[in-house]
């Protein structure tokens, strides 16, 4: 064989190498691809499934469930009991000016609460009851409640408004919103929670130590009459909002939450209570499980 031929041939062959490493790298770059593809596209499906049915897939890997906000004692969300004594009707609250500085925030008499706790003629009911309540403010943002609280997190279905509002007194806020509300928005309502800080409670309180919640409550209204697509309550006062991403959602919590200038019983746990009774929330719950069985 010529020289040239000799050059020829082994141009060749290095170009035959060269090809084949390129179809190689370019076979690894799509297999990459398809592979995180897959990987999101499962996330998102295990996101979906926790928000619209309250718990992750029975094979998902348990990190799955702790990545979306899986409440501690992970298991079926269960709603808080609803209150079965005799209704109670809210007297009128006081509508009174908001003083927070939170642009739109609506505020009611909370003459009292706190203060010296005594009833005081238009404020706010602090009164415990053990049956439903008719509330005049929907949804309700303080009145007579029952007096066991809710587990407090992330819940997919309405919750009973008499353990809300005794959340609402122990310094929760209490997200609520159109049940028609598209499900992208439900998800950005989801995540808002589980970007909040965790407020450690009282182990002498609730018998559980090291627990500790983001004193957030969300759920879904029962009915189209929430006042606005989402709503975000604290004790005596709200703030109306049609979208996730309204910045003064945040400045709500921060202006509201477990403050002792707002929060009525200042330092009050919103967990402790047997699951049959306060709920299991579907994420975002406490740090530790609540008992089961039933506080009655």
């Amino acid at each position: 064989m010529s020289k040239e031929s000799a050059r020829a041939s082994a141009e060749r062959r290095q170009q035959a190498i060269i090809a084949a490493q390129q179809s190689r790298r370019r076979r690894r770059r799509t297999l990459t691809i398809v592979v995180a593809v897959a990987v999101v596209a499962i996330a998102s499906l295990v996101v979906v499934l926790i928000v619209v049915t309250g718990r992750a897939p029975t094979n998902a890997p348990a990190s799955s469930a702790t990545s979306a906000g899986g409440s501690a004692g992970a298991g079926a969300q269960i709603i808080p009991a609803a209150s079965s004594g005799s209704p109670t009707t809210q007297a009128a609250a006081t509508a009174v000016p908001d003083t927070s500085g939170v642009s739109g925030v609506l505020a009611w008499d909370t003459t009292g609460w706190p203060g010296d706790g005594a009833a005081h003629a238009g404020a706010l009911e602090h009164t415990h009851v053990s049956g439903p309540v008719d509330y005049s403010i929907v949804p309700p943002v303080g009145g007579p409640h029952d007096p066991t609280w809710m587990n407090a997190g992330v819940y997919t279905k309405p919750i009973p408004s008499e353990r809300a509002v005794h959340n609402l007194e122990h310094g929760a806020v209490w997200i609520t919103y159109d049940p028609d509300l598209p499900a992208a928005s439900v998800a950005q309502l989801v995540a808002f929670v589980g970007r909040q800080t965790l407020i450690a409670e009282s182990s002498s309180e609730i018998g559980i130590p090291g627990d500790a919640n983001r004193y957030v409550d969300l759920s879904p209204w029962a009915t189209s009459a929430l006042p606005s697509p989402i709503v975000i309550s604290s004790w005596g006062h709200q703030l109306r909002v049609s979208s996730p991403s309204d910045p003064r959602l945040q400045k709500f919590v921060d202006t509201f939450r477990n403050s002792p200038t707002y929060s009525p019983e200042y330092g009050g746990a919103v967990d402790g209570i047997p699951v049959e009774t306060g709920g299991r929330a579907a994420s975002y719950g406490g740090t530790q499980p609540n008992p089961s069985g039933s506080a009655n």
